[in-house]
């Protein structure tokens, strides 16, 4: 089997497994329990918190532990929304993770309005437009760091520097880009940035939202005690601490990324294949976005799926959309083409072997 699905979940670490082991089993006490057992756990709690605030560039008296990246998005999106006065206008784009739709889709039902930008044939945020449907009463922007589809690099720092002159929010969505760019771009200037456990070796079910501690933030369910009082719920102890030392062992090699995806794209003829991609600068290489002419991109899945090779259509939070890629639809391709995407993500263990010979089935007779 070779698995080249790492944008969708990444193998838990050596280290990851033996720290949530050895915590689950010596660290049993709830960390809101104020006997000794409950304070090792808390201590435990308070150290994963330190390391996943160091690495984003932020004050972990900020940071919440939530139980999954979405959850972490649609958490910061309505509590955001909610607890600002200035408008009910909302800016986001047409190809932002499944749980920002959600999340904006019931910010609508309760009366706002919300603006959809798509993305250039570069697959990327026109910031000039975007500057454009501000309004006066615009109150939050939540645009993604990188995009799971098709990897491109939004111009995050550009969109965080525009909310601020403006006097308005800005929620970032970093589950693709943690620990593999640098999601410090300016996190003063961010008021909530999401991320994931398992998309760096840690586990499922755990993820984490920072929340600006200068700005006033509405609980999406009031009443709570957990976590400043913003989601409720006893704490994962094993689950966290696995988490940050994931954080601290995962190595993005850049250099090695954007060589496997060179000999991959190599194998593919342009007259068949279309990369869906942007500009070197703002293109993550391990995400590969490959349209096949001709053919649906959950067919072409299906046919590796039976060679041993594990890639997917998009993101898997879509997996039972009819629709295709939000990504592709976004830079303005048909359904049609839409339909004929496929995603070939690499993680830290792939090789140069593993991508060659999905490259080789790719160019088998069913493919052509």
């Amino acid at each position: 089997m070779t698995y080249l699905d790492y944008a969708a979940s990444t193998p838990m670490t050596k280290q990851a497994i033996a720290a949530y082991a050895e915590v689950a089993t010596k660290i049993y006490g709830n960390p809101s329990s104020l006997h000794d057992t409950g304070g090792q756990a808390a201590s435990a709690v308070a150290w994963a918190r330190g390391v996943i605030a160091r690495k984003l560039g932020v004050h972990p008296d900020g940071l919440i532990f939530t139980g999954s990246g979405t959850e972490a998005n649609i958490l910061a999106i309505l509590s955001l929304a909610r607890s600002e006065k200035r408008g009910r206008h909302i800016i986001t784009s047409m190809a932002e993770h499944t749980s920002v739709h959600a999340a904006m889709n019931t910010l609508e039902s309760e009366g706002f309005e919300v603006t959809r930008l798509p993305l250039t044939a570069g697959g990327v945020i026109d910031v000039d437009m975007l500057k454009e449907v501000i309004r006066s009463d615009t109150t939050l922007i939540s645009i993604q760091h990188v995009n799971s589809e098709i990897g491109t690099i939004q111009p995050v720092a550009k969109i965080a520097q525009l909310a601020k002159e403006h006097g308005i929010l800005y929620h970032v969505d970093c589950v693709q880009s943690f620990c593999k760019l640098d999601v410090a771009f300016d996190t003063r200037l961010a008021d909530a940035i999401s991320v994931s456990a398992h998309k760096v070796g840690g586990p499922k079910g755990c993820g984490a939202v920072y929340f600006n501690p200068f700005v006033r933030v509405q609980p999406v369910f009031p009443g709570v005690t957990h976590e400043r009082g913003l989601r409720g719920g006893t704490l994962d102890t094993p689950a966290l601490v696995a988490f940050a030392v994931a954080v601290e062992n995962y190595t993005y090699d850049m250099d090695k990324q954007w060589q496997l995806r060179k000999n991959l794209l190599h194998m593919l003829p342009e007259e068949t294949f279309q990369i869906i991609e942007g500009p070197a600068e703002s293109q993550l290489p391990n995400i590969v976005g490959i349209c096949k002419t001709g053919m649906e991109g959950q067919w072409v899945m299906l046919k590796l799926n039976e060679q041993n090779f594990h890639i997917s259509t998009g993101s898997a939070c879509d997996i039972n959309s009819a629709s295709g890629t939000k990504a592709i639809l976004a830079m303005g391709k048909t359904i049609t083409e839409a339909r004929q995407f496929f995603r070939i993500s690499f993680g830290a263990d792939t090789q140069v072997d593993d991508v060659v010979m999905c490259g080789e089935a790719l160019q088998m007779r069913i493919f052509k």
